[in-house]
């Protein structure tokens, strides 16, 4: 699979492969801090990327993650309440690895030690705009497909 970002549109589109018909195309939030590379930016990595790790294999819908671990907790409103805060990492996680030596690779640009993730967000979540502090937030529903149709390995554009 292929999967390409692209962040004007803030859309996720699904193909077999680059050049190839989309398969599926969604709705994602990527940085409100905008776009950029380096640590400790906030902002969301351009280039190529390839998922590095499928994370929360068979773990029920809203399962909530704190570094890449399930918590034992189911996203809700009341405990949504409780931690007003919180950047909420539901369902599922692709973490991702920059290809791009000095770009997203090594150094201080590399997006896998920056842990940057596509993972699924609260349901209210306005998606469709920036919003995230780096990572591409999804549905929940579209995360699950999506971790369904991919492998580690995969290549992930964002642009």
């Amino acid at each position: 699979m292929f999967l390409k970002i692209d962040i004007k549109q803030q859309t996720l589109s699904i193909s077999d492969a680059p050049n190839k018909p989309v398969i599926k195309r969604c709705l994602v939030s990527t940085s409100k801090f905008g776009v950029g590379e380096t640590y400790n930016s906030f902002k969301t990595p351009r280039g190529v990327h390839c998922i590095r790790a499928k994370i929360g294999a068979n773990q029920p819908i809203n399962t909530v993650f704190i570094r890449r671990r399930p918590t034992g907790e189911i996203f809700n409103t009341s405990l949504q309440a409780m931690n007003p805060d919180r950047d909420w990492m539901l369902t599922r996680i692709l973490w991702l690895s920059g290809k791009e030596v000095g770009v997203n690779r090594l150094g201080s640009v590399d997006t896998m030690r920056r842990y940057i993730y596509l993972h699924g967000c609260p349901d209210g979540t306005q998606l469709g705009e920036p919003g995230s502090i780096g990572c591409i937030r999804m549905a929940n529903t579209d995360i699950i497909e999506l971790f369904d149709r991919v492998s580690v390995g995969d290549m992930v554009e964002i642009n």
